[in-house]
């Protein structure tokens, strides 16, 4: 998709939808010797989430794997709606959009591998990152620079505040 028209559908998202394991992070799953789960986010991502709630848009998590970090992490951002655990994502979206009284077209998706398909098709914007398979880099609306857990969230919610013309309020905070 060329960006002019990426910008035009983007400035009628209202909600991110975002997946974790290798869009928020990296895709690598790391435990300790007792089972615990360790995951690495970006903290650029993190702001970027901050940014995009700052001009109105709703942040939400669906991922396939329910995990203490990522309740952790969602909860310090101040992500409410996180579905976790979740394997039927074209479901989960049309759920969130239902409770957010908007419809999975107002969505921008961004996901990484074939669990995604559901809700990246159902999406208004689909999004994935640098280093996803080919199979879901053809099949989506726009493809990041970067990979997941290197900024590739934060690389769509710069795009989202650029389409609205948003820079002046987001920026009003750092002058």
């Amino acid at each position: 998709m060329k960006k002019p028209d990426l910008l035009s559908r983007l400035r009628a998202v209202r909600a991110l939808i975002l997946d974790v394991d290798g869009v928020l992070t990296d895709g690598r799953l790391h435990f300790t010797e007792h089972g615990e789960e360790h995951k690495v986010f970006h903290s650029r991502d993190g702001h970027g989430i901050k940014m995009a709630q700052k001009i109105g848009i709703e942040v939400a998590i669906i991922s396939g794997r329910a995990s203490p970090a990522l309740r952790h992490r969602a909860d310090n951002l101040g992500i409410t709606h996180c579905l976790i655990g979740v394997r039927d994502k074209g479901a989960a979206i049309e759920t969130l959009a239902a409770t957010l009284g908007i419809r999975p077209e107002e969505c921008a998706v961004m996901g990484d591998d074939v669990i995604d398909l559901p809700m990246l098709n159902r999406a208004g914007v689909s999004v994935t990152v640098a280093d996803a398979p080919r199979l879901i880099q053809s099949r989506v609306d726009w493809v990041t620079h970067l990979g997941g857990g290197q900024g590739a969230v934060r690389e769509l919610i710069d795009l989202l505040i650029d389409a609205r013309d948003a820079w002046p309020t987001v920026l009003a905070d750092y002058q």
